[in-house]
This record gives structure tokens, sequence and C-alpha cells, in this order.
């Protein structure tokens, strides 16, 4: 089992992530593009390794985003219409996502086992999520799917207050 805690860095203009491990010691470093019509993402462990990529595709009305885990299937989060909470899809994942992703509360199953588990901690700035994975070899994909949905959430955000 291992802990992660994401903090987006408050000041940041491109997306910038650490993550610590439950020992405060740095798993994970996320850096988003800056001045790009597609968002773009490359998550790199503490050894400065790219581990997986997040890229946002072209969709018409709803945000799309490619996920790339190095040394696993690519998987596909799509946000679906709904009229009161934000619904997404995840396709070739092989996980079941139970839970609430408006409010950044929900687990990973695998083969009914549940494998992570997702909580954002509210009223802290900036945004911070505590993530429990208990089986290691899920913790890439874990993370980035995290970081892709936060920022999905982000710019649902954005374009209310724009309104």
């Amino acid at each position: 089992m291992k802990q992660f805690q994401i903090q987006q860095r408050f000041w940041s203009w491109g997306g910038k992530f650490d993550i610590k491990d439950e020992r405060d010691q740095l798993s994970y470093q996320v850096e988003g593009s800056l001045w790009k019509w597609f968002k773009n993402f490359e998550i790199r462990n503490a050894e400065g390794q790219v581990v997986s990529t997040i890229q946002q595709k072209f969709s018409w009305f709803f945000s799309r985003f490619e996920v790339n885990v190095v040394g696993q299937a690519s998987f596909i989060i799509q946000q679906k219409f709904s009229w009161l909470k934000p619904r997404y899809e995840i396709e070739n994942l092989g996980f079941e996502v139970v839970g609430d992703f408006w409010e950044m509360k929900f687990e990973l199953l695998h083969n009914g086992m549940v494998v992570a588990d997702i909580r954002q901690e509210w009223f802290r700035m900036p945004s911070t999520y505590q993530v429990t994975v208990y089986e290691e070899a899920y913790a890439d994909s874990t993370i980035a799917l995290v970081i892709a949905i936060d920022y999905v959430k982000e710019m649902r955000l954005a374009a209310i207050a724009a309104s």
C-alpha cells in the first residue's frame, strides 16, 4: 500500500503538482503545458523519468483526454452530459470507478477489489488530494486519472464562472 498527497502549486500557470508519499518524499512531479491549444501533462517519477502523459483531445462539446501510462494500455476520459452532476466515462481503463467525481471522493475497483481510494481535502488552498493505492502496480494509472479529472473539473468551474 502507498499513500500519496497531490498538491497543486499555488501560483502555477501551466499546472504544476508535487506528489509526495506518506513519508513526505517526492514521488511524482506533474507539469502541464502553458500556451498550447490542447492541454498536455507529463508525469515524472522521483528519478525524472516520464511515467505517463495526458493529452487533451478535440471534442465538440465536452472534455476528452487520452492518458498514456508507460508499460500499460492507454485509456480515454470523456466528460458526458448530465443535468445535475458532472459524469465521466473512462474507456479502456480496466477499472470500475465508484463514487462521486464532483466531490472527488471515489474508489477504483479491479475485478471487484478496491485498488485505490481518492479523496479531495476541502477548504485547502491549493487543491489537495489524498490518494491511497492498495496495489502499487496501479499507482501510475491512478495518479494520471486524478490529474486528468481534476483538470476537467477545473475547466468546468472556469466555464461556469465566465458565464
